[in-house]
């Protein structure tokens, strides 16, 4: 099935927002060597148990992601200056992006008080409203607009322009193809920077650890490309390895839910092994 444009745009800004809270996570950790699935806590073993997660687990962590832009925060000693440049190029782009799309778009309209302004009511939750300056650059910030509310937001707004809802005529005119296609590459961009930025970009690694049940075998992961259903890791030892797990083609292999409980035996045989090893 074809997707258009707007679907692809959606899609793309969908996954941004799904692993915002890991981009900000990674900022504040250093630099790792290349290893399975880093920076995966919330992103990857949490998709793989969601079944265990309870409302009350899910809303805690929406709330600890935070929505305050970058740009509004402070970053005195970033551990990751990598991670912290890729989120503030992807802020930024997806702002612009909203910026112009609103100024194409966006319906004006007079306010009660006769004022110019932008939808037929200014205080509409739905409009995006642009940065104002005090003079000119945006070194003299008065007002950020919209970006106050952060890039989930942004995304969101974004995502409906995309898909050019026709249920929003009193705010919005119809988006025009050019301009859809504009916001689809931004989108696309986007995702490709935050998966390279946090390793969910298509690869195959060995472990330097060796496979935890038959503690000789080497374990090797295809990541999936970021995704977690298409992630499978399998041991080198062959079907005599007493992993409970399925063999496939003649070797162990994990997926799907089965890759937490990998991940947990990884972790539980480096805490077993003596100091200095």
């Amino acid at each position: 099935m074809t997707t258009t444009p707007g679907q692809r745009a959606a899609d793309d800004l969908a996954a941004v927002r799904e692993q915002w809270g890991d981009m900000l996570a990674a900022i504040a950790e250093p630099p790792r060597a290349a290893e399975w699935m880093p920076y995966e806590r919330r992103g990857f073993l949490d998709q793989l148990a969601a079944d265990d997660r309870t409302d009350d687990d899910q809303a805690l962590d929406e709330a600890a992601v935070g929505r305050l832009p970058l740009i509004l925060r402070e970053h005195p000693a970033p551990a990751n200056l990598r991670a912290l440049d890729a989120a503030h190029d992807t802020e930024r782009e997806v702002f612009d992006m909203c910026d112009a799309v609103a100024e194409r778009v966006q319906l004006p309209a007079r306010d009660r008080h006769g004022r110019w302004t932008l939808g037929t009511d200014p205080s509409d939750p739905r409009l995006w409203h642009l940065p104002t300056y005090r003079d000119a650059g945006p070194a003299s910030i008065a007002s950020t607009g919209s970006r106050v509310f952060g890039l989930h937001w942004a995304a969101v707004w974004l995502e409906g322009r995309a898909l050019d809802d026709a249920a929003d005529r009193a705010l919005f005119a119809p988006t025009p193809a050019t301009l859809v296609d504009q916001v689809a590459e931004a989108a696309r961009t986007a995702r490709r920077r935050v998966e390279a930025a946090l390793g969910r970009t298509a690869r195959t690694i060995t472990l330097d650890d060796p496979c935890p049940f038959c503690r000789a075998g080497r374990i090797t992961v295809h990541n999936g490309g970021g995704d977690p259903r298409a992630a499978v890791a399998t041991c080198s030892t062959g079907p005599t390895c007493p992993a409970p797990v399925d063999a496939e083609h003649g070797r162990r292999s994990w997926q799907g839910t089965d890759l937490v409980e990998l991940w947990t035996a990884l972790h539980a045989a480096r805490r077993e092994q003596p100091t200095g090893v």
